[in-house]
């Protein structure tokens, strides 16, 4: 393993290495210290490494992933995963705004909360909180899986399409063109899955299945008032 701290070496200089490392014969787990909510640490990778970053991110923490497995041992700020497409990012604090926005695969758990917007326009990516949401999280969500252990915000899920949100808790309100769903035997597979992945102990009967209810897929003049 290598360390880097990131008040000696600079973030630039940092995720440059961080780049290199598509040679497996280089260093796969890397530890950067230090970190005092610095923004973009470890964006654009693209290698199977583990990245653990010790103290809480800034901005963008790991955004376009790819291949890698990124471990932040604070809390993340805004963007964190932002259009994340394979790998994983766990977050052992909680997680600000718009957590894995555009996300198109891989994985994002948080240990504690996230906040508004989670998931927003979420394309495949499977997110995974062990807390609450926020207000408007899977907005616009296309595909994937947003679970959330405990509760959600008002307008879960506005104007989605075919990403699947499972609550444990109460959610305050659901969002334009959202609906509780039936939990049949393929989703309890899912949701099974989701939270051995997470490594969360937690019945799959606590859990609600929220979705589309494929109005608003086609623009119709009776439902302008709902868009």
């Amino acid at each position: 393993m290598q360390t880097i701290d990131l008040s000696e070496t600079g973030l630039r200089e940092t995720n440059k290495m961080l780049h290199t490392q598509a040679d497996t014969t280089n260093p796969t787990s890397w530890t950067i210290k230090n970190a005092k909510g610095a923004h973009a640490i470890a964006c654009g990778l693209n290698a199977p490494i583990d990245v653990t970053v010790k103290g809480s991110t800034g901005y963008y923490c790991g955004g376009m992933n790819q291949q890698a497995t990124v471990n932040i041992h604070g809390s993340a700020g805004p963007g964190t995963g932002e259009n994340i497409m394979s790998g994983k990012i766990v977050i052992d604090g909680d997680a600000s705004q718009y957590l894995g926005a555009t996300g198109h695969g891989g994985w994002i758990v948080v240990k504690g909360n996230a906040s508004s917007r989670c998931g927003i326009s979420m394309k495949g990516v499977n997110i995974v909180v062990q807390g609450n949401v926020g207000h408007m999280s899977a907005f616009m969500g296309q595909s994937g899986s947003l679970l959330v252990c405990g509760d959600a915000g008002d307008a879960l899920g506005d104007s989605c399409y075919e990403a699947r949100f499972f609550v444990r808790g109460t959610v305050k309100s659901l969002g334009a063109d959202c609906e509780k769903k039936e939990m049949r035997a393929e989703h309890i597979e899912i949701l099974t899955n989701l939270l051995k992945e997470a490594k969360i102990d937690a019945d799959p009967s606590e859990f609600t299945r929220y979705g589309s209810a494929r109005i608003l897929y086609n623009f119709d003049v009776d439902n302008a008032t709902a868009y």
